[in-house]
């Protein structure tokens, strides 16, 4: 397993209530670089007006066009890395370690 997948796979995995809280902008954040890593740039038209989360997905994904697959991956993982520290929380110790290895 790559370090992107391992960081998509902590992401995911994330409680609701835990000691890593991604605010709206970087759940934004994880959306878009997930999307570029994995499908490249924006090929889908921009959602409705009244779709106001599918508009915000799109819009970050736009906002790293251009971004390409291994840049976007190491972004992801670098958020996340960014993210475990800062809650100082053991419980990720073993995941921080495994990223940075």
């Amino acid at each position: 397993m790559s370090k992107f997948e391992k960081a998509v796979d902590i992401v995911k995995k994330l409680p609701p209530t835990g000691a890593v809280k991604p605010t709206q902008e970087d759940q934004l954040y994880f959306y878009s670089y997930f999307k570029q890593a994995t499908v490249g740039d924006v090929n889908v038209a921009r959602p409705g007006m009244l779709d106001f989360t599918g508009k915000a997905k799109w819009d970050a994904w736009k906002g790293v066009e251009g971004t390409s697959k291994e840049d976007a991956e190491a972004k992801y993982v670098a958020k996340l890395l960014t993210l475990l520290k800062a809650s100082g929380s053991e419980e990720y110790k073993d995941e921080i370690a495994e990223l940075e290895a």
